[in-house]
């Protein structure tokens, strides 16, 4: 069986490389339209500092880390969206680092986020060999796609799945379509594999990656096929 930590962590790697580009999308919000109603209040002093501010931070990302903010010249960009970059983008760099280092390869070249998370993900073989490392590195991308999602107001789609789970037998599978994975929601879920999260982490969930359906269909009582259309969506 796969290690658990290094399965659950490339599902966070790829959450990761598949939503961080959108984050520079929400940096700035929209203007308004021909049709909106709003009227803009008076400048104050202090919105004006702000809007300084504002532009500061979109011009030091756009040195820093090569993000090109649309429209930030005239629209002030969304403070909380720049530190989540900010965050992000250092946390993949440290990561990425600390990894090569306790792996004893060279230090990395410096790369755009994504190319530096895909990077990752090609280490996690290696990784998985060191118990300790790769719940770190399962930790750290877990938090780092959790504020990405937080970010981009995302709400994760949960399906419910039949049958029950093998470890805690009750009725509390659901399919996360985002993520193309199983997870018993069970709080008081434990499972009995060493490696799993659900032991010393409380917001952990046990998780079925997709290279583990056909098992969990033949113990839980769910269908394959049933699965593979939870992921197309929610149907509660």
């Amino acid at each position: 069986m796969p290690d658990l930590s290094t399965s659950d962590t490339a599902l966070w790697i790829a959450s990761l490389i598949r939503h961080f580009p959108d984050l520079c999308e929400e940096l700035a919000p929209g203007r308004a339209t021909p049709f909106s109603s709003h009227v803009p209040a008076p400048r104050t002093p202090r919105a004006d500092e702000l809007v300084r501010v504002e532009r500061r931070e979109a011009l030091l990302l756009q040195q820093e880390h090569g993000l090109a903010v649309p429209g930030h010249g005239s629209a002030p960009v969304r403070l909380h969206v720049s530190d989540t970059i900010r965050d992000i983008t250092d946390g993949v760099v440290e990561l990425e680092e600390a990894v090569c280092a306790r792996l004893g390869i060279p230090r990395p070249r410096r790369a755009p986020v994504p190319e530096r998370l895909r990077r990752l993900a090609g280490l996690l073989g290696e990784i998985e060999a060191q118990p300790v490392l790769a719940r770190h590195v399962r930790d750290e991308t877990r938090r780092m796609a959790r504020r990405c999602a937080r970010a981009l107001g995302d709400s994760e789609q949960v399906v419910r799945v039949s049958g029950r789970c093998p470890w805690c037998d009750s009725v509390s599978l659901r399919a996360f379509p985002d993520r193309r994975a199983v997870l018993c929601v069970n709080p008081a879920c434990r499972c009995t594999v060493p490696d799993c999260g659900c032991h010393d982490d409380p917001a952990y969930r046990h998780l079925w990656p997709e290279t583990e359906w056909a098992a969990l269909a033949a113990e839980s009582g769910c269908r394959t096929e049933e699965l593979d259309a939870a992921m197309e969506g929610p149907h509660l």
